[in-house]
C-alpha cells in the first residue's frame, strides 16, 4: 500500500469515486480490456448515462452502439440487463455486499469483490489477471487453481478494513505496472524480498502459461447494399449469441458463389468486391469479403434486414472493422 501511495496509477478517472454505479461500470468495461482504452469510454459512457436509471431505461441498440469498438459486446448486452434488474429489483440501488452483488448479471466474484472494497471497505479478495500473476510468482505457484488461489489471496486481506481500497489498488497496479507477463521489474516491486519467482532469477517463468488455443480462421463474405446516392445502407442483426451477438451487420454469407448467386441478376452485373479486411477477435481470425451492390430504395436485398439512414449509423451498435468500412465509404 505504501508503494502503491508513491508509485501506483493515481489518474484513472474511476479511482476518485465510490459511487457504486460508476466504480460498477469501469469494472465491467475493464474485464479484458486495457485500462488505456476504457478511460476513453468511460466517460462517454457516464455523459450519456449519468445515472443507473437512465441506462436501464435506454434501448439495448443504444448502449450497444456506445460500446462498439470495446469488444466482447456480451458484456454491454449483460451491463444493460444488470442495470435493468437493479432498478426494478433493488430499487435502484446496488446490493452493499459482494456476494449479493454476484447475484447480478454479468458481475462475478472478483468484480463483486472489487466492488465491494471500492465502495465499502469489504475485506473481500479479488481476483483477475493480474492478481493471479503476483500471487503465483510471489508464492511460485506453476498452474494454481481458483480452488488454491481464492484461499490464499483471503489469507492475504488487511486486518483493517479501512484499507482495502488501497490495498486492491495496490494489487492491481503490481500486476499492471510491475509484475506484467514478459519483463516484470522485480528491482522496483515491494514484494522483491519475499518473491520466491523473484528469487529464481528466472519470474517470468511463474505461472505456467496456459495453452493457447490456436485461432479459428473464418472467412465471411457480407453484402454491402445501399441506394443510388449511398444515404441508405441494408444491415441486419445479428444472433443474440456468436460473433457479434446483437448488432447490426451487412447480410453474411458462406461463399462468394452464395452471395452473388441471391443477387438480382441485375444487381449482379453492377455488383463490385472491395478489397479484403483482415480482423482478430480473442478465438477467431477473420477475413471479410464485402462485396457491393447497388439497390433501389424500394427493392429487398436478398436477407432479412431493413434499411438505415448512413446518417444515423452511429445510433447503432456495429462490430468495429463493419463500423470502419462504412466510415471510410463516406470519405
Amino acid at each position: 500500500m505504501q508503494w502503491q501511495r508513491r508509485s501506483g496509477r493515481h489518474n484513472l478517472p474511476w479511482q476518485h469515486t465510490t459511487e457504486p454505479y460508476r466504480v460498477w461500470l469501469s469494472e465491467i468495461m475493464l474485464q479484458q480490456t486495457q485500462a488505456s482504452r476504457v478511460q476513453l469510454y468511460w466517460p462517454r459512457f457516464l455523459a450519456r448515462f449519468p445515472t443507473l436509471q437512465s441506462l436501464a431505461a435506454a434501448p439495448l441498440e443504444e448502449v450497444l452502439a456506445l460500446w462498439s469498438g470495446l469488444g466482447y459486446y456480451r458484456r454491454a448486452a449483460l451491463l444493460h440487463r444488470c442495470a435493468q434488474s437493479i432498478a426494478t429489483q433493488h430499487g435502484g440501488e446496488f446490493p452493499r455486499s459482494a456476494e449479493a452483488l454476484q447475484a447480478l448479471p454479468g458481475i462475478g466474484r472478483s468484480t463483486a469483490a472489487a466492488i465491494a472494497a471500492f465502495c465499502w471497505n469489504e475485506r473481500t479478495p479479488i481476483l483477475d489477471g493480474n492478481v493471479r500473476r503476483v500471487l503465483a510468482r510471489c508464492f511460485a505457484l506453476d498452474t494454481p487453481s481458483e480452488r488454491q488461489l481464492w484461499p490464499l489471496a483471503e489469507t492475504l486481506l488487511p486486518a483493517d478494513a479501512a484499507n482495502m481500497p488501497a490495498y486492491t489498488q495496490a494489487l492491481m497496479d503490481l500486476g499492471a505496472l510491475l509484475c506484467t507477463p514478459r519483463r516484470p521489474d522485480c528491482q522496483n516491486c515491494p514484494l522483491a524480498a519475499q518473491c520466491l519467482a523473484a528469487a529464481s532469477g528466472t519470474p517470468e517463468r511463474w505461472p505456467t502459461p496456459a495453452a493457447r488455443a490456436q485461432k479459428r480462421a473464418l472467412t465471411l463474405w457480407l453484402l454491402h447494399a445501399s441506394n443510388a446516392d449511398g444515404t441508405l445502407i441494408w444491415l441486419t442483426q445479428r444472433p443474440a449469441r456468436g460473433i457479434w451477438g446483437g448488432l447490426h451487420c451487412l447480410p453474411t454469407f458462406p461463399s462468394r458463389a452464395r452471395l452473388l448467386a441471391a443477387l438480382p441478376e441485375k444487381n449482379r452485373a453492377a455488383a463490385r468486391e472491395q478489397p479484403p479486411i483482415s480482423h482478430q477477435l480473442t478465438h477467431r481470425s477473420l477475413t471479410l469479403h464485402i462485396i457491393k451492390a447497388p439497390f433501389a430504395a424500394s427493392a429487398t436485398p436478398p436477407a432479412p434486414g431493413a434499411w438505415h439512414s448512413t446518417a444515423a449509423l452511429h445510433t447503432l451498435g456495429l462490430p468495429a472493422p463493419i463500423r470502419r468500412h462504412l466510415e471510410k465509404q463516406e470519405n
